[in-house]
């Protein structure tokens, strides 16, 4: 029937097409030019059509191809549906249908078209009753009210048949059962069953005039008595426009709407006016109103009605069908509440369908299933299905080999010395390890099942019921092999085994066993072997264990003397560093000042010899810095300078000639008003009012205003201070003061925005010398299982393209991708939805598939751990006059200009290379015996000290 319906498909537009050329023949005696050209254009519209359909057929190829290789690519079957579909390729289009059908829940739509395509193709009653097929498993995905519609309009179409009108009925019921009870689109299977029973009525009514026979009124008040019974049920329910239908019961009933049924209708408008609310939201939400569903459903479970709990978990898991807490939620429900077998086992059937992932359904399905009495070959079926369901984690397949061997423990009876059942048992047993050995090993790296919890299930059913304690000491003896000797409370389990169904000489035998190996509580198994020979040994027992317990509790309490002295230890050379570290800052910041105090003297001393050689009234030479101006004016910049930052000062102001003897005179005044300067400045400052910004390009031009005016809108900013170099470039960071604490938080939001074509860098203000080991990292370093880590990506990917590509798995709430420094992409992404359950099905779907022929890895989120070490990085030297020293908090130190000749400067190694992150250290960077700081080579390996006559020959080289 499939290849005669496509080729009626195929044929039926060539015959349109003979048709439409005959017409154009016979037309063509009298325009014959026109039909010339309408002929013309019919040969390019083939033409095209048959172009588009090559394209069409190698898509269809590819997307063949590509399903053969990754069977559970959703979206992959419904393009290759559409594509199917829009060239009526029918055959191929219900295998297409039916292979997806088996794997996946399909929604309405895909439902809709292919009942459509079916219904239109049917000729006979056997086609007639493959359609009803395709509709009852149509009906069993979702809670569809369209379905149902639809399924009883193509029933009443055979209503003509024998049985057709009880069929339709029946249809009919289950319709009202299924979906009778949805508030807002129940009321149309009503409906469309009363206009059903009146068009019947109609049929049984006798002629007007004639006399009915008793048989004929007995079918006429048969049939009143089914119309009014609708009603009544109808109106007893709470529906949307219940007005409407009361009216028109009140004007279809001869004697008047009866009490009992006005009653119920005054009951469900109460009843409507409480779920109004909750409706009234769900129509004002967008999808998939995950939030106001959960409201709803507590509402009815609190209201209590079973029917109603149902109806509205149906509807919110057909808009939430991949949110497996929901479906956890009703299949709890049923089991606890309904527990309707058919009802119960659908759900669970669903549920696995929609999130195969959560190991959790499973479980419960295979209980449901076991609960309800199905065949051990179901079980196992089911069982099957769940090992192949593609789990996230490797524990999650020990839960399932748990339930599995649990259920396939009670069928076992244990009175017998043998029976077939008992042989599973110990062959699941079996391949349960192996599965975890060689299976999820492999995936995951690891069993998932450290500490043997099912090869110490099996040693205790081996010892409780099969009364083989062989069998269980040798699966202990495994156990132990596995890593698990060093532990107390595993040989305590194994010792509480033997207590209970071995004998003593094995006891003791596991206790000394258990001193001997264990390494984290040996006093606690000590004290009960000590315990086990008081009650049970001899006294050449007890002077063994004690001997045994002595010797293992001293080299137990050495190590641990050991253990604390390496600790002392280290923290001593951890608080002599911190020392160390602390003097060193110390004598660097007396070292800068007297420093500064020679500089100035010395100035002051060049200056007073000067004044002397050229008199009080001679005319010094004039000197220029870049720009001109007064005396009062150089103050006014001095005064509006902003700080000198993390790693240099802010370049000097200008200065205009100054005739001999001025400094003098002027020198109280400045070094006053530079003092008050200093410290207005720093009482202005204040950190907690402040964020720090940083990554700005060196060549921003006015950095101040700039920053200004892209900060404005967080707050008043009071004050911008950029960093400069002593030449007056601008070294890429500032500080942004407000007014207040507000404008902090809404300043670090503007972090990463680009500023010309660099990311900016926003952090809080943090003095480093009273918290020295605050970090500010703005991302969660643990495992986040709602959000997904994206590698591969090409270079020119775009948010608004990865947010297309995942939206299709679930909500997307927010998306970064990784750059470096200067905003370039690094091809990674993090994209957080909604709930775990949408992050795993895009694991599932988007890993391993291609993005502008790049293979993407995509991942559950889960960083690995950031390393704090501190790592000191190689300087170069600028002189070897004096040591380098340290970085301070505040940064690097004005630059120490070397005083020696350039002829006698050695020059230092090349920079040392990164590499993987980090820097390897330079060697031979030691001039003139002077340590050159970081990087330098050792002591040991510097060359030997010149001689005078060496210093000559380097003075007078040319």
């Amino acid at each position: 029937m499939a290849a005669t319906g496509n080729e009626e498909q195929t044929l039926l537009p060539d015959i349109e097409e003979e048709a439409e050329g005959m017409e154009r023949e016979m037309e063509s005696d009298e325009e014959e030019e026109e039909g010339m050209g309408v002929e013309h254009s019919e040969e390019e519209d083939e033409e095209d059509t048959s172009e588009d359909e090559r394209e069409n057929e190698a898509e269809i190829q590819r997307l063949e191809e590509q399903l053969s290789i990754n069977v559970f690519d959703y979206n992959c079957h419904v393009d290759l549906i559409k594509l199917l579909r829009q060239e009526g390729k029918l055959h191929r289009l219900r295998k297409a249908r039916q292979k997806m059908s088996e794997l996946f829940p399909l929604t309405e739509e895909i439902w809709l078209d292919w009942l459509k395509d079916e219904i239109r193709l049917t000729e006979d009653e056997s086609d007639r009753e493959k359609v009803y097929e395709l509709f009852e498993r149509a009906v069993k995905d979702y809670m569809c009210p369209e379905i149902w519609l639809e399924y009883v309009q193509y029933s009443i179409g055979g209503m003509g048949a024998q049985g057709g009108i009880e069929r339709v009925r029946s249809v009919f019921e289950r319709a009202l059962t299924a979906v009778g009870l949805h508030m807002t689109k129940g009321a149309s299977i009503w409906e469309a069953y009363r206009e059903f029973e009146i068009v019947i009525l109609s049929t049984v009514q006798p002629p007007p005039g004639s006399v009915p026979s008793q048989e004929q009124q007995e079918l006429l008040n048969a049939q009143l008595s089914r119309i009014h019974t609708l009603f009544r049920r109808q109106l007893a329910v709470p529906l949307m426009d219940m007005e409407g239908t009361y009216a028109e019961y009140s004007d279809w009933a001869d004697d008047g709407v009866p009490d009992t049924v006005t009653h119920q209708y005054r009951r469900a408008l109460q009843q409507l006016e409480k779920c109004k609310p909750f409706e009234e939201a769900l129509l004002a939400s967008e999808p998939p109103k995950l939030a106001e569903y959960q409201s709803y459903i507590d509402f009815e479970m609190k209201e209590g009605d079973p029917a109603r709990v149902q109806i509205i978990f149906e509807r919110a898991l057909a808009e939430n069908c991949l949110v497996p807490d929901l479906w956890i939620k009703y299949t709890t429900y049923l089991d606890r509440q309904l527990k309707i077998k058919d009802l119960v086992l659908s759900a669970h059937e669903r549920a696995v369908r929609n999130c195969p992932w959560t190991m959790g359904l499973w479980k419960s399905y295979l209980l449901a299933l076991e609960r309800h009495g199905a065949d051990h070959q179901t079980v196992t079926d089911v069982f099957e299905k769940a090992l192949n369901a593609g789990f996230i984690q490797a524990t999650d397949y020990v839960e399932i080999w748990q339930s599995n061997l649990d259920y396939l423990r009670r069928r076992v009876d244990f009175s017998k010395e043998w029976s077939r059942e008992l042989d599973e048992l110990r062959a699941a047993f079996a391949r349960s390890l192996e599965y975890l050995k060689q299976d999820v090993e492999e995936r995951f790296s690891e069993s998932g099942d450290l500490s043997c919890t099912i090869m110490q299930i099996w040693a205790r059913i081996e010892a409780l019921h099969c009364k083989n304690m062989q069998k269980a000491r040798e699966l202990w003896d495994s156990i132990m092999t596995k890593g698990n000797a060093k532990y107390a409370n595993m040989w305590l389990e194994y010792y509480n085994l033997e207590r209970s169904y071995g004998d003593a000489a094995h006891c003791r035998k596991a206790l000394h066993r258990a001193v001997q190996c264990t390494s984290d509580y040996p006093e606690h198994v000590c004290d009960v072997l000590l315990n086990f020979e008081r009650v049970e040994g001899s006294l050449e027992d007890w002077d063994a264990a004690v001997q045994k317990t002595d010797t293992k509790l001293n080299r137990v309490n050495e190590q641990r003397a050991r253990v604390a002295e390496k600790e002392a230890l280290q923290a001593r050379q951890e608080e002599d560093k911190a020392e160390h570290r602390r003097k060193a800052k110390a004598d660097k910041k007396s070292q800068k000042k007297t420093q500064k105090a020679n500089r100035t003297g010395d100035k002051r001393k060049a200056e007073d010899e000067y004044e002397e050689e050229w008199g009080e009234d001679a005319e010094l030479p004039s000197k220029r810095l870049r720009g001109e101006g007064d005396f009062g004016s150089t103050a006014t910049e001095e005064l509006m300078e902003t700080e000198s930052g993390l790693f240099g000062r802010r370049a000097p102001p200008p200065r205009k000639s100054e005739p001999p003897g001025f400094r003098k005179n002027q020198q109280g005044t400045s070094d006053a008003l530079r003092q008050a300067q200093d410290t207005s400045k720093e009482q202005q400052r204040k950190d907690d009012n402040s964020v720090f910004i940083s990554n700005l390009p060196f060549n921003l031009e006015d950095p101040e205003g700039k920053m200004r005016t892209l900060f404005q809108g967080c707050g008043t900013v009071q004050q911008v201070r950029p960093v400069f170099t002593p030449k007056g470039v601008f070294r890429g960071y500032c500080y942004v003061q407000f007014e207040d604490r507000l404008g902090v938080p809404e300043a670090l939001k503007l972090d990463r925005q680009e500023v010309d074509g660099r990311p900016m860098y926003v952090s809080p203000c943090v003095d480093k010398n009273k918290n020295p080991d605050f970090k500010v990292f703005k991302y969660n370093a643990a495992m986040e299982k709602h959000k997904i880590f994206i590698s591969g990506l090409p270079y020119t990917c775009t948010k608004e393209t990865l947010e297309d590509l995942c939206k299709q798995h679930g909500t997307v709430k927010a998306i970064r991708l990784v750059t470096n420094r200067s905003g370039k992409p690094k091809g990674l992404a993090y994209v957080e939805f909604e709930n775990e359950a949408q992050a795993s099905q895009a694991v599932l779907k988007m890993d391993g598939t291609m993005l502008e022929n790049f293979t993407l890895s995509v991942a559950i989120s889960n960083p690995p751990g950031r390393k704090m070490e501190d790592k000191a990085a190689p300087s170069r030297i600028l002189g070897a006059a004096m040591p380098r020293q340290p970085q301070g908090a505040r940064g690097k130190g004005r630059t120490q200009i070397s005083l020696l000749p350039r002829s006698l400067y050695r020059q230092s190694a090349p920079d040392a290379k990164a590499e993987n992150g980090t820097v390897s250290a330079s060697h031979d960077t030691v001039t003139d015996g002077v340590d050159g700081g970081p990087g330098s080579g050792n002591l040991d390996t510097q060359t030997k000290s010149l001689s005078n006559e060496d210093f000559a020959r380097m003075l007078l080289k040319k």
